[in-house]
């Protein structure tokens, strides 16, 4: 009976204290909401002057959990304070000509891992790290210090920029990333937004980047020529004793991957129709992959009966211009993720996918090989007691 009791006392410790971490969790959620900023916060008390002085300023949410606030002088002095929630990396704002990152400068805050705050200006030079400069971008940043405070759950990003006239429709990029600069090395972004903001009237004309069809290219390629027509392989490959319905389940497999990619390629005609991306190399290797898989296509109406002597030559060409395009098409997804500037969550999963392929075959293969040496066995033995 005590050792009972002193297991439903352990139980009832063990509910108390898991409640109290719950309460704290909550309570500190609580904190976390009342933390976040909106257009009716008063920042004056954490703000340095002079952007504690932002009666006068327009507020307009911009994107996810971004406010900007911004005012206009008769100087055309451009005061910028941008707020978001924060956790850990970085925040940006570009000013870009065109709504593209690539030639945009950008100020950039965060809070490195000593707890200090930094915010430096950046030049978008290209879509690598190695190409995003430090301290060469174009704006023309005040003698007034730019600052970066971070209160409660949010980041606040407050400078000043002098510019030739006042500003109207202007193309602003907003980003974010997960990873602090190191050495003020700026980390490849988790994700972005290109708006054409109206400062004049402080609105934002909608997004600038055809995010849905960047993403519907994408998943369409992924699923075309990285999913569907590598299972189609895979079955023509190692299923052939399940005559003939590896043939038609190959068939139509391929069928569907081919009518995805072709679907694919439209969409990237479309998206390089609206951005004019310098991605020669990405769209080469998929006008070429496109044509191989056509080739396919024909010679699947062309293939030549099992009795003809072209059946030798048509098998050599289709398995090996089959295997040509099925590798440039997992060479150029990867180009694909790089030069899109996707994240780290497609990096993952089409690297699981590549790699469920990659062991599949594997498998397969060798599966494939320990059955032919065991025929090949048997056949010799059967031929020795034959020949006795």
């Amino acid at each position: 009976m005590a050792g009972a009791e002193g297991f439903a006392g352990g139980s009832r410790r063990g509910l108390l204290q898991a409640a109290i971490v719950v309460v704290c969790f909550l309570c500190r959620a609580n904190v976390v909401v009342a933390q976040t900023d909106t257009c009716g916060s008063d920042l004056s008390s954490f703000l340095p002057a002079p952007y504690s002085d932002y009666s006068n300023h327009i507020c307009q949410p911009v994107w996810y959990n971004f406010i900007l606030r911004y005012s206009q002088s008769p100087e055309n002095v451009l005061t910028v304070i941008l707020s978001a929630v924060y956790t850990v990396g970085w925040v940006g704002m570009g000013f870009s000509k065109d709504g593209r990152m690539v030639g945009s400068s950008a100020m950039v805050g965060w809070i490195g891992r000593d707890g200090k705050a930094h915010i430096r200006q950046y030049l978008l030079n290209g879509t690598t790290p190695s190409e995003v400069l430090v301290d060469k971008g174009r704006l023309n940043v005040t003698t007034v210090a730019p600052t970066v405070v971070l209160h409660g759950a949010t980041i606040y990003l407050a400078f000043q920029l002098k510019f030739p006239a006042p500003l109207d429709k202007q193309p602003l990029i907003f980003a974010f990333g997960t990873t602090p600069p190191k050495h003020h090395r700026l980390t490849h972004h988790e994700d972005k937004e290109a708006i054409n903001f109206d400062f004049s009237g402080g609105k934002s004309a909608g997004s600038l980047y055809p995010h849905q069809l960047k993403r519907s290219h994408g998943v369409l390629a992924v699923f075309g020529w990285g999913v569907m027509m590598p299972i189609g392989a895979i079955v023509a490959r190692y299923y052939k004793d399940m005559d003939p319905l590896w043939y038609y389940l190959h068939t139509v497999i391929q069928l569907v991957g081919f009518i995805l990619g072709l679907a694919a390629v439209v969409a990237g005609v479309a998206l390089y129709d609206q951005l004019h991306a310098n991605v020669s190399a990405h769209r080469a290797l998929g006008i070429f992959i496109l044509t191989l898989t056509i080739l396919q296509v024909i010679a699947f109406f062309l293939r030549p009966d099992k009795d003809s002597k072209a059946r030798r030559y048509w098998n050599w060409y289709h398995h090996w211009v089959g295997r040509l395009a099925l590798f440039l098409a997992a060479v150029n997804i990867v180009v694909g993720i790089r030069v899109g500037g996707a994240g780290d969550g497609w990096k993952v999963s089409y690297g699981f996918v590549l790699a469920v392929i990659i062991i599949t075959v594997i498998v397969m293969e060798s599966l494939s090989w320990v059955r032919a040496s065991k025929k090949k066995a048997i056949e010799n033995a059967n031929m020795q007691m034959n020949t006795i």
